[in-house]
């Protein structure tokens, strides 16, 4: 059986001979290896068959030998079509410049919608797309993808907690969710506020109740700082008691730092390849050596390429190797020990909220044994320290 494929990409002919001695035609075109198949009888000494494009010159030369009349009916395969487009190169060039066009565009972005927003975030969103390259008109290789857009958005906006971006089609969908100030639910009973943890009051102010405690007083776990029961002893009100109150805490942490650490780090140096995909094979454009690096990290960024409303089985693929070098850090003792404290003052306060804070330190215990330098340290924190409870009978 004829490889059809292999036929069309080369080409074939399909003859037709008339006169006498047609099988003795056929015949000679056999001895000068013609290859002939389909071959057909018509009205009395006619007969049609086919042969391959690089097969004319020799069929001329059968054609001269004998007494037969030759005429080619039907030219067939890729070379021939690809002279009929020569013919009209006009038409096939406007073609190709508009299935160019119309795939240019189907990877371009053209609409950014953001929902969730007030108008104000809304216009601080897209100015900051403006600035990082997300706009209408540009290719979305040149592009970040979702995930760093969303770091973008989220880092240098304060009005957004959350924001999802997702690109469909030749649009990117944003979904906000904006911060808002938390309003104080209303207290439909009246309550006590009670000290959360040990400290010592640092800070003081009641809006509502009566202060059972004053500035600089230590007081214990549990222990009332504002009562909810305002007025005489035979007069008393219930009412929900209200203050801000911030006490001296103690938090106690013990430290260990090694005097020598290796690791590995990045060195600032790149390389960076770009490949074309098809299905699974991968064929480099750009970029077609190795890093010489020892040691690298690599980042992946595959963008699938787009036509109208489909996703072809073709893929652009970024790839960036970064340098990694082993560096081996020595410390003093000095050294070791400002980097123990300073570990254990952000280990605190990254529990704390924005209005509290690490206000003091002191080294409890230190040993310097197998390299490593071990602190045991106390660290005096102000802290928010109220605790509501409600009023029952008996209070």
């Amino acid at each position: 059986m004829r490889n059809q494929w292999t036929s069309f990409i080369l080409g074939n002919v399909k003859v037709s001979i008339d006169g006498r001695g047609t099988e003795r035609f056929i015949n000679d075109c056999v001895r000068e290896g013609i290859e002939v198949w389909k071959v057909s009888r018509g009205k009395q000494d006619n007969l049609t068959f086919y042969i391959k494009n690089r097969d004319i010159h020799a069929l001329r030369t059968v054609v001269r030998k004998n007494e037969c009349r030759c005429k080619f009916e039907r030219r067939l395969g890729f070379p021939f079509i690809i002279k009929r487009t020569a013919r009209n190169s006009g038409f096939a060039v406007g073609l190709l410049a508009f299935l160019i066009v119309i795939f240019a565009l189907s990877n371009m972005v053209w609409g950014v919608k953001v929902e969730g927003a007030s108008p104000e975030t809304e216009h601080l969103i897209k100015k900051e797309l403006s600035r990082i390259g997300v706009k209408t008109g540009k290719f979305q290789f040149f592009i970040d993808n979702p995930d760093k857009i969303q770091k973008s958005l989220t880092d240098n906006i304060q009005q957004i907690t959350w924001v999802g971006v997702e690109l469909t089609g030749t649009t990117y969908h944003l979904k906000v969710v904006e911060k808002n100030e938390p309003e104080e639910a209303e207290l439909v009973s009246p309550r006590h506020i009670i000290a959360e943890k040990e400290a010592t009051i640092a800070k003081m102010f009641v809006e509502q109740g009566q202060p059972m405690t004053t500035l600089h007083e230590h007081v214990k776990k549990g222990q009332i700082l504002v009562s909810g029961l305002i007025g005489k002893e035979d007069d008393q009100k219930q009412v929900a008691a209200k203050a801000e109150i911030f006490g001296e805490t103690w938090y106690k942490s013990t430290i260990t730092i090694p005097l020598k650490t290796t690791f590995k780090v990045l060195t600032g140096e790149d390389k960076v390849n770009h490949s074309l995909k098809v299905g699974s094979i991968k064929l480099p454009i750009w970029g077609l050596k190795k890093p010489e690096f020892t040691e690298f990290e690599v980042e992946k960024d595959t963008r699938n390429l787009k036509f109208l409303n489909f996703t072809l089985p073709l893929a652009y693929e970024k790839e960036t190797y970064f340098q990694k070098e082993e560096v081996t850090r020595d410390y003093t003792l000095k050294q070791a020990k400002e980097a123990a404290l300073d570990r254990g003052r952000k280990q605190i306060e990254h529990k704390l909220d924005e209005e509290e804070k690490v206000i003091g330190e002191k080294v409890l215990h230190e040993t310097n044994e197998n390299g490593k330098v071990k602190l045991t340290v106390l660290y005096q924190v102000l802290e928010n320290i109220v605790k509501t409870t409600p009023i029952v009978q008996g209070d």
